[in-house]
């Protein structure tokens, strides 16, 4: 089937009355490839980022070979897509069922945990299995990160303690796990959180096999520029050599956001302009469920328009009827922005499509086509990179992809 240089000759050659997302492989494959061969440790993706099918298979050919599960539908997904997957199943509260099926159906030994109740919980649905690694999750601050994972989940202090403890003893293979928040702006959101946990492995007095420093790696949108990639690397391998663990203790990561963020961007049609607020085909319930509950300040252009038009701050509103559906951005685009025109918003292979909902009867399943450019910019992808374009087709994906 056909594929497109762009999303402006989408627009052009679809003329879509509904949003499309515009999916780029080679972008996620390459940042697979960065990941995979700079992180001193092993990469599992989380897969809740984003499960699609076409970015998971991109991310497997860019060498990801272990995936992140939070739901056993995803457990699922990844059994079925990858057999051979090292899949870890990190939720840390989960119910007895999906454990037991987890574990006797689709051979996941990985499991998380920041309560009593959830180890003897995993313990009783896997009949006392001795081959297990499962992962202490330890509560940590979020105060470096744009979006707090920090009240839900994780034990601290005492209870760490105990439970470390206790888990020690159950386990094959013991680890401890951590989220730092989504969109960390500082590496010291991590050396931070490592310095905590070593506290409480010491205090703890037990031999750790695994040390998981989860996600949070940051990607760069407007108004929101973190340090490079590199530096939270860096900073993760001084502070990891660092710890008073084992010398054969695994480091792990679970970048969702890094991985699959500059994948796919989304074209939407203006269908109707009120002086500076447009009146968009997607929006809070759909893909754009970020940027209008976060305020996440997504990239946006006018296709088709001169790049050095005099620009206009512009907010959102959405196809539904809810007066919540409204995007404040701003978001700069050229004055002359008109009912009929597109807009192409970047960087939503992150918690995009994976978001949306079928409220008022928008929000998805989205038609999805492949481009040719290497991300939201314009910028053409490296000939290599798409060598095999004419096997990428059209596609329209359930949201688990089964």
């Amino acid at each position: 089937m056909d594929n497109y240089k762009d999303a402006r000759d989408v627009a052009a050659r679809l003329h879509p009355e509904n949003p499309v997302f515009c999916a780029r492989p080679p972008v996620a494959e390459a940042a697979a490839r960065w990941f995979t061969d700079r992180f001193p440790g092993e990469t599992f993706y989380a897969v809740k980022a984003n499960p699609a099918l076409w970015l998971l298979d991109a991310l497997h050919e860019g060498g990801v070979t272990r995936f992140e599960a939070a739901s056993i539908a995803e457990v699922r997904l990844i059994a079925a897509r990858f057999p051979d997957a090292e899949i870890a199943y990190m939720h840390p509260i989960k119910s007895a069922a999906t454990i037991r099926e987890a574990y006797g159906a689709h051979g996941v030994r990985i499991f998380a945990l920041d309560t009593d109740d959830e180890l003897t919980k995993i313990l009783d649905a896997t009949d006392g299995a001795r081959d297990l690694t499962l992962c202490v999750r330890h509560g940590v601050s979020s105060d470096h990160a744009k979006l707090s994972l920090a009240r839900k989940f994780g034990a601290v202090g005492a209870e760490a303690v105990a439970l470390m403890r206790r888990t020690r003893q159950a386990a094959a293979r013991l680890g401890v796990a951590f989220h730092v928040g989504s969109q960390a702006m500082a590496p010291a959101a991590f050396t931070e959180a490592i310095a905590a946990v070593e506290k409480t492995i010491v205090e703890a007095g037990v031999i750790v096999d695994v040390l998981d420093v989860g996600g949070g790696f940051p990607v760069t949108y407007p108004g929101m520029a973190p340090p490079p990639l590199e530096d939270f690397i860096a900073a993760i391998a001084a502070r990891f050599e660092a710890m008073l663990v084992a010398e054969n203790c695994a480091l792990w990561c679970e970048p969702g956001r890094a991985l699959s963020a500059e994948a796919a961007s989304l074209l939407v049609r203006v269908e109707a302009r009120k002086e500076r607020d447009l009146y968009i085909n997607d929006g809070a319930y759909g893909a754009l469920f970020d940027a209008a509950h976060l305020n996440w300040p997504f990239p946006a252009r006018l296709l088709g328009a001169d790049d050095d038009a005099p620009e206009e701050q512009f907010s959102f509103y959405g196809p539904t009827c809810d007066d919540l559906d409204r995007m404040e951005g701003p978001f700069a685009l050229p004055a002359s922005v008109a009912a009929g025109d597109y807009l192409e918003i970047g960087s939503l292979g992150a918690y995009g499509a994976a978001m949306a909902t079928g409220f008022n009867g928008f929000g998805g399943p989205y038609e999805t086509v492949i481009v040719r450019d290497s991300a939201a910019t314009g910028r053409p992808a490296p000939a290599s990179d798409v060598a095999n374009e004419n096997e990428l087709a059209t596609v329209k994906e359930p949201r688990y992809g089964v």
